[in-house]
């Protein structure tokens, strides 16, 4: 796995060196190809149309099969701006240089998602048997850098009870949102991480798959909501192109003209309303997240610097999240 990471961060390198950022002629898209890249192409590629006329210059998408490419493609200036997961965008704004500038908006009119854990319908397998951890459930997990696959479950359900998911079940795989509901409706896995947001664009696709797989499962876990996803850029992008970027993304699907209907009838197919400007306290939650998990494993193992460590962080964290979120 190593090796792989650094054959891809070379590649990237080299590519790199060929590019120059300034005078831009093209700006690369990053889009997580969680279902397959056709798929992704064939929601995506309408907006990117648009966004490469508003802008006068090509956009094109660069699609990755998960969000450590799309972080590691940033890092070396394949990459531009994209959509990533709140806790995959905090890791390209550390490792990256990027800075988050939008934010997506639920279609259902409910800001945020929730974290989930789903079971086929009817298997009787409910939440106080899983967290048995007798190691004879097989459990599919979310990608590494996945907020609500891999870091919700964790913080809000498995730290703060003493869980390591590797040794409470019988087997752990790590897959995407939509692999993961496949899985659970086949019976692969007993159980799995998922996402309200997932689920329900699944259910936007109104197949007789999509229908057959939502209806064959059910949910026995949820996580508190978790904020919208955030859509990051390079810091060292030219101001004069962030600010085209910007006014084509907080103007696009905006008002009551027929225009506006197409666009927002786009928006739809990735599964968002017309995007919000955001700005790094939008990662504030993720944040807390980070820093609540790393407490709850420094105080398991008894590692006293470490959780002092970790309170003070989340202290901060918490301090800079009241001043910005309003009371109550």
């Amino acid at each position: 796995m190593i090796r792989r990471s650094l054959l891809i961060a070379a590649a990237l390198l080299a590519l790199g060196a060929c590019s120059k950022p300034a005078d831009k002629k093209e700006l690369n898209f990053s889009i997580l190809s969680a279902e397959s890249q056709q798929s992704a192409q064939a929601d995506w590629q309408p907006f990117l149309d648009d966004m490469s006329k508003a802008l006068g210059m090509p956009v094109k998408a660069f699609y990755g099969s998960n969000y450590t490419m799309l972080v590691e493609a940033m890092r070396f200036k394949q990459t531009d701006l994209g959509w990533f997961t709140n806790q995959s965008g905090l890791e390209a704004v550390r490792r990256a240089d990027a800075e988050v500038f939008a934010r997506s908006v639920n279609p259902n009119g409910v800001d945020g998602y929730e974290a989930v854990i789903i079971v086929p319908k009817g298997s009787g397998l409910t939440l106080d048997r899983l967290l048995k951890c007798d190691r004879t459930i097989d459990f599919g997990i979310g990608d590494a850098k996945s907020t609500s696959g891999t870091l919700a479950p964790m913080t809000y359900l498995f730290a703060p009870r003493g869980i390591d998911p590797e040794t409470c079940f019988k087997t752990v795989r790590a897959a995407n949102h939509e692999a993961n509901l496949f899985a659970v409706s086949s019976g692969t896995v007993d159980a799995a991480t998922n996402n309200t947001a997932s689920m329900e664009r699944m259910a936007m696709l109104d197949t007789p798959i999509a229908r057959r797989t939502l209806s064959s499962v059910e949910i026995i876990w949820r996580s508190p909501r978790i904020p919208e996803d955030p859509m990051v850029w390079r810091k060292d992008l030219d101001p004069a192109l962030k600010k085209k970027i910007a006014d084509f993304m907080f103007s696009y699907g905006v008002g009551d003209t027929p225009e506006a209907a197409r666009q927002r009838a786009i928006l739809e197919r990735i599964q968002t309303l017309p995007f919000k400007a955001a700005d790094a306290t939008h990662l504030l939650p993720v944040r807390e997240m980070e820093a609540t998990a790393a407490l709850l494993r420094a105080r398991s193992k008894g590692d006293a610097a470490g959780a002092a460590q970790a309170e003070v962080a989340l202290a901060e964290i918490r301090k800079a999240r009241a001043a910005v979120e309003p009371a109550g």
